[in-house]
């Protein structure tokens, strides 16, 4: 055996191919879609995508353990770009008789923060069932920050946990989200405690290469933007990547930050104006959307995704996993809240749950398409056809989840015999 895998006989593969950047506007539609499609991996690699009748015929192809797509859906997996994978206990009896119609919650302000007694080793086993459920819903890499510690203890806990979960099945990419809720001991002094992240966590979080990417939220009345212009900009000059929760609440003007200092991506967008659009139109800042926090929420108000692609912005889709506002981590359900919520068409949700995804995390060399010389992360579906993903909503259609060439998942039997 050559120790090659084969994926052949798929009713459509999405490749996704040729992205030299996330794809924008009438490119948001170009799945690189196959027909009878076929991939050849090697070593975790891909090595050669075409109709089957082509690849099956490559002397690797002849040798290699073959998986029969006949009929299926095979695509990119899903790369969420945006959770609280490592994160506390479940905020349930506080929305108890909530009112629906309300704002998209999904920050640590909100009530939810790590118990001071649990450990690194407990959060990492927590994060490890949960990717487990990650990988049944079509998920192979996903991005993990903190918020919910709070202080340096707990913080420092989560990213720990985080480069444990390194060794892992998905690509699990580190996250510091030093602005967002206030701890209790700096009660009424925000401005002390920026200045104590700034001077402090950050530097810490840097010197002990901890995360790749810095987050600040501002949520009414915690925060000014003005401090989280202070904040940012030191991560920067730390080496840090920027990434910015902007019109997550109200309107903030933090979508425009964002733009102005080269951030990787201004997420949440549910209030922003036109001249923010056009400004992330013009950059290459990534719109970071999510649909899953507006819909448990209740509210009626979803990031304006179509007026974003028409202008040209890249557009993402994540889970916004979290347990303050988004109990979700299925990335087929956000694909079905962006078409019925937001206006997407199936084929612009599936570009920005992989390949535009997988920029918003610094990926894209290796993760969010079907192209020789990726990583092997694919995904089969018990579709015919990329529409159904969206058209069956909260429904886990997942056959198989293949990362690194190496099967993840593989849909069980149901143990039950009619009478």
């Amino acid at each position: 055996m050559s120790g090659a895998l084969l994926v052949r006989g798929a009713r459509q593969l999405l490749t996704l191919r040729g992205s030299g950047g996330p794809r924008r506007g009438p490119a948001l539609k170009d799945l690189g879609l196959i027909e009878d499609g076929a991939v050849l991996i090697r070593q975790g690699l891909i090595v050669s995508v075409g109709p089957s009748r082509r690849v099956e015929n490559l002397k690797d192809a002849r040798q290699a353990e073959e998986i029969d797509a006949t009929g299926r859906l095979v695509m990119p997996g899903f790369v969420d770009c945006h959770t609280h994978l490592i994160c506390g206990p479940w905020r349930l009896t506080d929305r108890e008789g909530e009112p629906s119609g309300g704002e998209p919650a999904g920050n640590a302000s909100l009530g939810v923060r790590l118990p001071r007694g649990v450990s690194t080793r407990r959060l990492e086993l927590e994060a490890r069932r949960r990717i487990g459920s990650l990988i049944r819903h079509g998920t192979v890499a996903v991005e993990a920050r903190t918020g919910y510690g709070q202080d340096e203890r707990g913080e420092l806990r989560i990213l720990r946990a985080a480069a444990a979960l390194q060794d892992g099945p998905l690509d699990v990419i580190p996250t510091y989200q030093g602005l967002g809720a206030l701890p209790a001991e700096f009660a009424s002094r925000s401005e002390d405690y920026v200045e104590w992240v700034c001077s402090h966590m950050l530097p810490l979080v840097r010197r002990r290469r901890l995360a790749r990417f810095v987050d600040a939220a501002c949520p009414p009345g915690v925060f000014r933007p003005e401090q989280v212009q202070r904040y940012l900009v030191r991560a920067a000059e730390l080496g840090f990547r920027l990434k910015v929760h902007a019109g997550q609440f109200a309107p903030d003007g933090l979508a425009r930050l964002a733009v102005e200092l080269g951030a990787v991506s201004a997420d949440h967008l549910v209030h922003v104006s036109r001249e923010e659009i056009a400004a992330l139109a013009a950059s290459d800042t990534v719109a970071v959307l999510l649909p899953g926090a507006v819909f448990q929420a209740g509210s009626e108000r979803y990031p304006p995704a179509r007026q974003l692609i028409e202008a040209g912005a890249a557009v993402t889709l994540a889970s916004g996993f979290s347990p303050g506002g988004c109990a979700t981590y299925s990335m087929p359900m956000v694909v079905a809240l962006a078409c019925a919520r937001m206006g997407m068409t199936p084929a612009e949700a599936v570009v920005a749950a992989t390949i535009n995804a997988a920029h918003a995390l610094g990926g894209a060399g290796r993760l969010g398409s079907i192209e020789p010389g990726k990583q092997a992360d694919l995904v089969l579906f018990d579709v015919a056809d990329y529409r159904e993903i969206p058209y069956h909503f909260g429904v886990n259609l997942t056959r198989m989840v293949i990362k690194r060439g190496a099967i993840l998942y593989r849909q069980g039997d149901i143990l039950w015999e009619e009478d």
